[in-house]
């Protein structure tokens, strides 16, 4: 079963005062497919999650999720996208059932206890349900925050640099949760700078750099080797660019 949304973004562009942190993005994502988005830090990927969650508003662009104007969509469409982001917005003084079921209840399910359970399962995290959040692990803590993140059945799933802050054996457990959420056909976005974080499951790949997309396609058409020098390539031309106008 597919459970993922169509997202095609056109000519994005959100601009600081003068200065561009998107500029002039476009992609297209199938329901069900796995894009990572890879940049260094200040490429923009931040601000394109954002966009697309509708915390941020374009300076100019399409975004389109299903074939409807997301940007004007009604705000009861909120809950088709889940998104996690650098903020875990959990409560460290509440356990991880209550933390879900404080969210469900926010997204109006009708069984916010077994809609919790059921997430903390697919998080690994079954067993810790009635852990106060404060008192887990940095990857505790994510898998957490991913679980929010599913708890509302959100067709498109965005991640904001999931990988930051872990160790590598965190890292591994988050790698299967996506894979897993991924062979369910969700349709998920991933922001990171570090392509040896990348998941093996995704299907397709862009790199931003400096808030432009510097390369994109599908896995298969490009193998890791051109992937890493593609993005080396843009990253350094980025910095050279900057030092000459400086």
């Amino acid at each position: 079963m597919n459970l993922g949304a169509r997202l095609e973004i056109e000519g994005l562009t959100r601009y600081y005062g003068s200065n561009p942190a998107l500029d002039d993005v476009s992609l297209a994502l199938e329901a069900g497919e796995f894009l990572v988005v890879l940049g260094p830090n200040g490429a923009g990927k931040t601000t394109l999650v954002k966009t697309i969650a509708r915390l941020v508003r374009p300076s100019g662009g399409r975004i389109r999720l299903d074939g409807e104007d997301w940007l004007s969509a009604p705000s009861e469409r909120q809950s088709q996208v889940g998104m996690l982001s650098h903020a875990t917005y959990l409560y460290d003084g509440l356990s991880a059932i209550e933390n879900l079921v404080f969210y469900g209840r926010l997204y109006g399910l009708e069984d916010p206890e077994s809609r919790g359970r059921e997430a903390l399962a697919v998080v690994g995290l079954e067993g810790m349900a009635d852990e106060r959040a404060g008192t887990m692990s940095r990857g505790q803590v994510q898998r957490l925050s991913i679980a929010r993140a599913i708890l509302h059945g959100p067709r498109l799933l965005l991640l904001d640099e999931p990988y930051a802050g872990l160790d590598p054996h965190a890292a591994g457990r988050l790698s299967g949760i996506l894979e897993r959420l991924s062979r369910e056909g969700r349709t998920i976005l991933l922001t990171t700078h570090d392509l040896d974080r990348a998941p093996t499951a995704a299907s397709r790949y862009l790199v931003l750099v400096d808030g432009r997309v510097r390369a994109a396609g599908a896995r298969a058409e490009l193998p890791e080797f051109e992937l890493r020098t593609a993005y080396e390539a843009a990253v350094a031309a980025a910095g050279e660019a900057r030092w000459v106008a400086g």
